[in-house]
């Protein structure tokens, strides 16, 4: 995105740019500082440690997966295009923006996309090397909750784990610090201060008065009241609490900050550019910041492609304007508060109220025009369990550790590390006396128990208009698992107590009532145990050739034991297994037996296991049973063997690997109707083909019947295309055959439901770009442009859609690190080079970039 908008001409810029000294060192000028707040509430399954599907992400598995191709991915890849749409550079925004990203995000990035991961990590580092060794990112509160209605000990632990997760990612001390909702109190900055944050970022509305400071020649200035948002947001300020002890503040420009989610600002450079620049003060101040602050999903997933406006921006436009982008601990380290603040007592940046929004009926919500009289009664049911757990870890974890409240404040490096050795570590550090085995699990429990009464309070239980939306429901499900924990060590009975007092919380939503209710109805049903989690490895061990030992999500699985027969449309499986939690180090040894009686039927019993012996009568009858097809042996045998046994069936499986036997079972159907439609089709060919020519509407079921077999003839073609990279001459055949099936689609003008093709195709595409670029034979290299092309051509002869992100960045990094450099410019030079490819290669290679809209014309022509 180019933008053709003259430079600012602002007299203000011109007066403050005169001095030809270094701006990154002294501090002169205009600078400019954008800061993202890229976060997303913990979705994992308290039982499971998981992200189980969303349906409302649709295509995507997630809301983490879809906002993450959305936002996060389009920002650390993010293009500038030019006039044509054309990709000209790839700008990594990180390395400009201000950012802080949530502990609990950054944690679903390393394990889901590390290339992405590694690009923010990269990116504090090169802004840290560019700005005095002050880099871009700042930490966050750890899993974003309000700190002025958290008790002390809640407030130093959510610090302290924000700071470690962010040293532990980015390898330095965090010198500012983003507030849940910017919510901020005295209490909040002393604590602030006393863990060694230097800075915060608030609202302007949230500051009460401001004055010169003090300095050797003059005295403190008369206090300005600013309540009404009139603060100057163009300088920083300190923030004293006692003499020596203060906190640095950035009001970030509410107005522009609001025109960035709410206007058009980032539809052009131009906009963008303009708009800030109508902030700049014309006073000739030796320097000023112009900064904003805004929701990082706004880049790409509130406004889709804006994340291109911002890369432009801030690694080209802004420089032209004679601005310096900046962050605000580079800006603080050149340009020192000059002016004091005082706050208002309590204030958050999206409540007019305070910090009511999170606690009472205060009308703050998204709209809908719901009550919200729920709220009190919700936290004060929180807290009243946060209480009662108190007591537990403090007179429970006495036994164990030397310091409990020190041991959950370090508990973070268990949640980075989560391996055997390094538990180990941490527990010999905190222990009181050496630990059994037993007590191992009980203090991990413990601490858990503690994790989840933290992650209950995350803010966005409270933000919107109703209980029973996805984000209350969640933040009870870690109340759940509080409870449970509790439970478990020291046998203390409140979950009763803490369902009645949900009863007092008001749902807007008839089918609930209250906030019981929505307990009974969807918190409850998704609590998860031992027996479920074996119960589930059993069923689907009938679709799945386990390892010895296997992963189920937070579990590790020690198989010792397994036999299975099938006889007819009969399906037995018996064994035993070891089942340990990863997360806990709790373990049971249990036996299972599972019959399928072929379609959704199973019968699934779960049991503890009670000796060798016992075990091998079971094994022996079932088997019995089943050579006998009696099905009724069968699950009498089961039933009265496996005693104190719990049955499921299928639909106890988890949802993700529950919907995959599903589709398995449901396969041999619809192949078969796959067949029946396509041989109806064939048959009807010509009387197709002569309503088409006729141009005669279709017959409904003639219609149906072209597109599912031609759907089938393209599916069965794609899989094939999966598995043949390694073959190019296979590959040449799939295509042609796609190929052929598009065009007859396209005659017969019949939609194609084949919605495992794109992901199939675009890693066909990025697999023979790499290997043409990096791998290829040179000898090959036409032939091999050639399928390329076909395979790109095709996406959009099928509607696919093609993703070719992906396949732009290989080839734009090999572009311009070797196939420019090595083969263009060496051959012109008559240099020795290392290019691998002949200059009459060259003009196809460059045409492949063409087709991937990169822009290659200078070289091309």
């Amino acid at each position: 995105m180019v933008s053709t908008a003259p430079q600012v001409a602002n007299q203000a810029v011109q007066s403050t740019t005169q001095t030809h000294s270094d701006p990154l060192k002294t501090a002169q000028g205009v600078y400019i500082t954008v800061h993202g707040h890229f976060y997303q509430p913990p979705r994992e399954n308290p039982y499971l440690d998981t992200i189980e599907r969303q349906p409302s992400a649709q295509p995507y598995h997630d809301w983490n997966e879809r906002i993450h191709y959305e936002c996060y991915r389009p920002n650390a890849f993010a293009r500038i295009l030019n006039h044509n749409q054309e990709l000209i550079g790839i700008v990594n925004n990180f390395e400009y923006l201000s950012f802080n990203i949530g502990a609990t995000l950054m944690s679903w990035l390393e394990k889901h996309d590390p290339e992405v991961y590694q690009r923010i990590l990269e990116a504090d580092r090169k802004s840290s090397a560019r700005l005095n060794g002050h880099g871009n990112a700042i930490a966050q509160v750890y899993n974003h909750i309000i700190l002025p209605l958290a008790n002390q000990r809640d407030k130093i632990t959510q610090i302290r784990w924000g700071k470690a997760d962010f040293r532990n990612r980015f390898g330095r001390d965090p010198e500012g610090m983003w507030l849940a909702e910017t919510a901020v109190d005295y209490s909040t900055l002393e604590a602030l201060i006393d863990e060694e944050i230097k800075f915060i970022i608030l609202a302007p509305s949230q500051a009460e008065k401001c004055r010169q400071m003090a300095t050797a020649e003059k005295e403190a200035g008369k206090w300005d009241r600013v309540g009404g948002s009139q603060i100057d947001p163009t300088r920083p300020y300190r923030c004293f609490i006692e003499e020596d002890r203060y906190i640095d503040i950035f009001f970030y420009d509410g107005p522009i900050s609001r025109d960035l989610g709410f206007n058009d600002v980032l539809e052009s450079v131009d906009n963008f550019s303009a708009r800030l620049g109508q902030a700049v003060r014309g006073d000739n101040r030796q320097s000023q910041l112009i900064h904003v602050a805004t929701d990082g999903e706004t880049f790409g997933h509130h406004k889709g492609g804006t994340e291109k406006c911002i890369a432009y921006a801030l690694s080209q436009q802004f420089a032209d304007n004679g601005w310096t982008v900046t962050n605000y601990a580079h800006y603080l380290s050149i340009c020192p508060p000059t002016w004091e603040v005082v706050l208002k007592p309590v204030t958050a940046w999206s409540c007019a109220h305070g910090v009511d929004r999170w606690q009472d009926d205060c009308g703050c919500a998204s709209g809908g025009g719901w009550h919200q009289k729920w709220r009190r009664p919700l936290r004060d049911s929180l807290d009243w369990l946060r209480d009662k757990l108190i007591d537990v870890y403090q007179e429970t974890g006495s036994k164990f550790f030397r310091d409990p409240w020190l041991a959950r404040n370090e508990y973070i490096q268990v949640l980075r590390d989560r391996s055997t050795k390094n538990i180990t570590k941490f527990l010999q550090r905190h222990q009181l006396q050496e630990l059994s085995s037993e007590e191992k699990i009980d203090a991990l429990r413990l601490l858990e128990m503690q994790r989840h009464t933290l992650l209950m309070y995350t803010s966005c239980g409270w933000f919107f208009e109703e209980i029973s939306r996805p984000e209350g429901v969640q933040i009870l499900r870690y109340a759940t698992r509080a409870l449970e924990l509790a439970g478990e060590i020291a046998g203390i009975h409140l979950k009763q107590e803490f369902i009645d007092r949900l009863a007092q919380a008001p749902s807007n939503v008839a089918v609930f009532g209250d906030g019981k209710e929505v307990y009974q109805q969807l918190v409850a049903p998704s609590q998860i145990g031992f027996q479920q989690v074996a119960a589930h490895y059993a069923i689907s061990s009938l679709f799945t050739n386990y390892l010895p030992e296997e992963q189920v999500y937070c579990y590790q699985v020690e198989q010792l034991d397994y036999q299975k027969q099938q006889m007819g449309t009969l399906t037995l499986a018996v064994g035993q297994i070891k089942l340990t939690s990863e997360i806990t180090w709790e373990s049971q040894h249990i036996v299972f037996a599972v019959l399928h009686l072929g379609g959704w039927d199973f019968h699934c019993c779960i049991d503890n296991f009670s000796g060798r012996l016992a075990y091998a009568e079971l094994k022996q009858q079932l088997f019995g049973n089943i050579k006998q097809a009696s099905i009724a042996g069968v699950i009498l045998t089961m039933n009265s063997r496996m005693v104190g046994s719990q049955s499921f069936n299928l639909q106890d499986l988890f949802a993700e690997e529950r919907h995959r036997i599903i589709r398995l079972l449901a396969a041999k159907t619809k192949k078969h109707l796959d067949q029946l439609y396509t041989q109806v089709y064939r048959e009807n060919y010509s009387m197709l083909a002569a309503f088409q020519r006729e141009e005669l509407p279709v017959p409904q079921e003639l219609k149906v019947a072209a597109e599912i077999a031609l759907s089938y003839r393209c599916s069965d073609t794609v899989k094939n295309l999966a598995k043949a990279i390694e073959e190019p001459l296979e590959i040449d055949s799939c295509l042609a055959e796609l190929n052929a099936v598009a065009t007859e689609a396209q005659h017969l003008h019949s939609r194609l439901n084949i919605p495992e093709a794109k992901a199939i195709l675009e890693q066909t595409i990025v697999r023979l770009l790499w290997q043409l670029l990096y791998d290829g034979d040179p000898s090959t290299l036409e032939e091999d442009v050639a399928t390329l092309e076909t395979a790109i051509a095709l996406g959009e002869k099928l509607n696919l859609g093609l993703a070719l992100d992906r396949p732009q960045e290989i080839y734009f990094n090999c572009l311009h690190q070797r196939i420019v450099p090595d083969c263009i410019i060496s051959h012109n030079s008559s240099e020795r080079n290392s290019c691998p490819w002949n200059i009459r290669q060259i003009k196809p290679l460059l045409k492949l970039g063409q087709t991937l809209a990169i822009d290659v014309s200078s070289w091309l022509d």
